[in-house]
C-alpha cells in the first residue's frame, strides 16, 4: 500500500507541477463546449423539434455537457497512462523495478493516479456550469463524482494496457488517437445515438464510454422533468437484444470492465517489463 501511495502521490504531483498540461487538457473539451454547444445549439434543436413537435423542453448544451465531461475522463486516463512510456525512456521505471516493489502494485498505483488525475479535471469542468447558462443540482453534482472515478479507472486501465504494449510515445499517441476519436463519437457525448446502422449500433452497445455518458446524464440532468418524446430524443433509453438497461446494470457494466481492464494491464505490464 505504501508503494501504490507512492507511486499515486508521485503522478499528482507531477500534475499540479505541469501548468501547460494542467491548461492544455481543457482545451479540447472547451473547444468542443464551444463548437457543439454554441454553434451547433441551434441547429440540433431545430432538428429535434422536427422530431417531436416541438423542442421547448430541449437544451442542447444541457444535454452534451455530462458527455463533455465524460470526454475529458475518456481522454484524460488514456493518455495519463502515457507517462509509463516515459518513465522507460528517463530510466525511472527501471529504477523502481528493482526495488523491492511488486509490479502490481506499480501498475494499480500508476491507474489510481491516472484516475485520479482524470477525476479531478472532470470536477473543474463543472466550474463552468454557471458560465454556460446551465443549472444543475448540486446533490446530483456530487452523486456523479464517485462514478466519474470508477469510469476514469476503467479507461486508464485501458490506456495502461496499451502503454505496457507499445513501446514509443509517439506509437502510443498515434494509436491512442486513433481509438479515441471513435469512442467519443459513438457514446452519445455530443449527439443522440438512436437509428444508428445496424453495424454502427452493435459498436455503440459494446463502447463503456456509451453506458458511462448514460449515466453522467441521467444523474446530472433532471430526467423525470423531461417528457417521453425528449427522452427519446436525447437517446437516453439504450437497449441491448430488446431489453432497456437500467442505470444499475449501467454502472454494474462499467465495473466489471474496470476490474477486467485492470487485470489485464496488470498482466501485460507484469509480462512487458520481466
Amino acid at each position: 500500500m505504501e508503494a501504490i501511495y507512492a507511486i499515486w502521490q508521485r503522478d499528482l504531483t507531477k500534475f499540479f507541477r505541469d501548468k501547460a498540461r494542467l491548461f492544455g487538457s481543457f482545451t479540447m473539451p472547451i473547444l468542443f463546449l464551444l463548437i457543439f454547444g454554441g454553434g451547433m445549439s441551434g441547429s440540433m434543436e431545430s432538428m429535434m423539434a422536427g422530431g417531436m413537435g416541438d423542442s421547448s423542453d430541449f437544451n442542447y448544451v444541457e444535454f452534451i455537457f455530462p458527455g463533455i465531461v465524460a470526454m475529458t475522463l475518456l481522454m484524460t486516463s488514456v493518455f495519463s497512462a502515457m507517462s509509463i512510456i516515459e518513465d522507460k525512456d528517463f530510466g525511472y521505471m527501471k529504477e523502481i523495478l528493482v526495488s523491492p516493489i511488486s509490479r502490481v502494485s506499480i501498475a494499480v498505483g500508476k491507474m489510481l493516479g491516472a484516475a485520479t488525475v482524470a477525476t479531478i479535471q472532470g470536477i473543474l469542468m463543472f466550474i463552468l456550469i454557471p458560465f454556460i447558462g446551465l443549472s444543475y443540482d448540486l446533490v446530483a453534482i456530487l452523486q456523479v463524482i464517485p462514478f466519474m472515478f470508477l469510469l476514469a479507472c476503467a479507461l486508464s486501465g485501458l490506456g495502461l494496457l496499451f502503454a505496457s504494449i507499445i513501446k514509443s510515445t509517439q506509437g502510443f499517441q498515434m494509436t491512442v488517437q486513433i481509438l479515441v476519436m471513435p469512442m467519443i463519437f459513438l457514446s452519445g457525448a455530443l449527439f443522440p445515438i438512436n437509428n444508428m446502422p445496424a453495424w454502427m449500433d452493435v459498436i455503440v452497445k459494446i463502447n463503456p464510454v456509451t453506458y458511462g455518458v448514460d449515466v453522467m446524464k441521467k444523474i446530472i440532468i433532471d430526467v423525470d422533468s423531461l417528457s417521453p418524446a425528449v427522452i427519446e430524443a436525447m437517446g437516453l433509453n439504450i437497449s441491448v437484444f430488446g431489453r432497456q438497461v437500467t442505470i444499475f446494470e449501467e454502472i454494474i457494466f462499467i465495473a466489471v470492465f474496470a476490474v477486467v481492464l485492470i487485470l489485464l494491464a496488470t498482466i501485460s505490464f507484469r509480462r512487458a517489463n520481466a
